[in-house]
Formats: structure tokens, C-alpha cells, sequence
């Protein structure tokens, strides 16, 4: 029986080669100075959505929601598997929490249409919340399974698959439609392939087509319609395209309010040497303590 899923994924800034210039005067983050890449929780989602398919049959298709730059991590998908890639770009959802963002994914994937797995990373490297999955779900009035490392089988409309528990795993079963979360003990996604990367490097957007048609002597319109019939164009919608209440997404649909950002500056000099013996351990520790880092 085949089983056609969505797979929500991110573009996320790369939080692993932070600078100096990552934050802003006000506290908040730059993203300009940060390359942005494939949330690796999304990757494995991904990749457990790929492996469905190829066990099964079926469909994958990948969603994110972004500005247009966040075209690039569909490209990825398709680069890996992907049979369709879906763009959520409008700036009116800017600013949007976990609870909004859950909202207008949910109705994305009602958009979709027919499916009966979500995937989606754990969390998010640069936010950390775990929440958005989770919200899909609820909105989607559809059970879930978070911390799936893998799927063991799907039988009709059963699936079995093991979940990491934090002290070890449990096996869990859930009827479809079902949404489960991936995290970091997941498989390691497959690498790209070089005959789907050659094949689809030119898929784009209609709103990267018009940047980059200006100069041409064929209107917009055919230019569009030939990428469409080669499977180049890459889907995209807009608050509107899939009914979104507007008092449910951006900062009008969002309502964590941020206490207080903090900068931390580090400004002591140099650095301590410590002593790999049990004195040098319990004179760490004590410095600790006295300094309240501990205790």
C-alpha cells in the first residue's frame, strides 16, 4: 500500500560558526551575517519520509514556510528525493511564533491535500522549542509520535515505530493520519544525487524566474509555463492561497512576548590551566561553587 507524505522543513541560520557580528545593537539575531542552512533535524525528517516511500511507494512532498531565499533548502529536497517542493512565503507571517507557524502549516498541509504522514524535525537550531510538530498535529485534529528513530513497519492503516525515550526506546503503535517528530538518533540522510542535482538545479520559484528574467526576449508567462512542463517550478503559495485567518499569523497571531534579551560579554582574559588529577577536579569545582556557576 503506498503512503504519500509531507515533510515540513526549515531554513535556519547556521548557529554553529556564530560571530561577533551575529547579533544586532538592539539584541537581536543577524541573520545577514549567518549562512543560513538545512535545519539538520528537517534532514533526517526528510530522509525517514524518503525511506516510506521507497519501502512502500507513494509521494513525498516537502513544505516550508520562509522568504523566498528559503527556496534553496527545497531545491536540496528535491536534490534528495523530493517528488514535490512547496514555498510559504509572505511577509504578512513574519514574525510569527510557534503557535503561528503551526497554524499556517497546518493549513498548508490541508492545502496539500490527501496524506497520511507529516514529518518534521525534532526542533529547529534556532529556536529550540520542539513545539511547532507538536501544534501541527493538534490542529490537524491528528495523533502523533515524537522522537521517532525509526519506522518498523506500516501495515494498511497501522504504523509501528520506535521512539527514543531518553533512558532507552518503546515501540508504539498509531493509526493513520499520523504526525511524527525525528530527532537527532534518527539514520543519517542519504547524500544528494548527482543525476537529480543535474537534473533539477534549475528548478525555481516564479518570483526567482522574474528576477532573472529581465533581460530575456520571451515574456514571463511562457517562461513559466516551459519550467512547469519540465517539472522545474517550484510551487508557491501565500496566506491567501491556503485561506489563512489573518488575526492567527505574524506578530498579530503570535502571543509569546519576549521578557528580556540579554548580551553576554566575556571579559576576563587568558585562561586557567587545570590538572588532570582528583585535586585539580575538586579545586574546579569548588571554584565553580563559589562563583554560583554551580550550586
Amino acid at each position: 500500500m503506498p503512503y504519500d507524505c509531507i515533510v515540513c522543513v526549515k531554513q535556519v541560520p547556521d548557529t554553529a560558526h556564530v560571530t561577533a557580528d551575529a547579533m544586532k545593537d538592539d539584541g537581536t539575531v543577524n541573520r545577514s551575517a549567518l549562512p543560513a542552512i538545512f535545519n539538520p533535524e528537517d534532514l533526517l525528517a526528510l530522509e525517514a519520509a524518503l525511506d516510506v516511500r521507497d519501502r512502500y511507494g507513494g509521494s513525498v512532498t516537502a513544505l516550508t514556510m520562509g522568504p523566498p531565499k528559503a527556496a534553496d533548502v527545497l531545491r536540496e529536497c528535491l536534490y534528495r528525493g523530493a517528488d514535490r517542493v512547496i514555498l510559504l512565503t509572505d511577509r504578512r507571517a513574519a514574525a510569527s511564533d510557534t503557535l503561528a507557524t503551526s497554524y499556517i502549516l497546518s493549513r498548508a498541509i490541508r492545502r496539500v491535500g490527501q496524506f497520511d504522514l507529516v514529518f518534521c524535525g525534532r526542533q529547529a537550531i534556532d529556536g529550540d522549542t520542539a513545539q511547532v510538530g507538536p501544534q501541527c498535529a493538534e490542529k490537524l485534529g491528528i495523533p502523533q509520535i515524537t522522537y521517532v528513530e525509526e519506522i518498523i513497519q506500516l501495515c494498511g492503516e497501522v504504523m509501528e515505530a520506535r521512539r527514543a525515550t531518553g533512558r532507552g526506546w518503546e515501540r508504539i503503535e498509531v493509526r493513520l493520519p499520523a504526525l511524527v517528530t525525528v530527532p537527532v538518533s534518527a539514520p543519517r540522510p542519504r547524500p544528494p544525487s548527482a543525476r537529480r542535482v543535474m537534473r533539477l538545479k534549475r528548478a525555481r520559484t516564479v518570483a526567482e524566474l522574474a528576477a532573472e528574467h529581465r533581460d530575456a526576449s520571451a515574456p514571463l508567462s511562457q517562461t513559466v509555463e516551459a519550467m512547469a512542463a519540465l517539472g522545474l517550478l517550484i510551487d508557491e503559495w501565500s496566506l491567501d492561497d491556503i485561506a489563512a485567518d489573518q488575526g492567527r499569523c505574524g506578530l498579530a497571531g503570535s502571543p509569546t512576548k519576549v521578557h528580556r534579551i540579554q548580551s553576554l560579554v566575556l571579559t576576563k582574559d587568558g585562561h586557567t590551566q587545570i590538572p588532570a588529577t582528583e585535586a585539580g577536579v575538586r579545586g574546579l569545582i569548588h571554584e565553580l561553587i563559589v562563583d554560583r556557576t554551580l550550586g
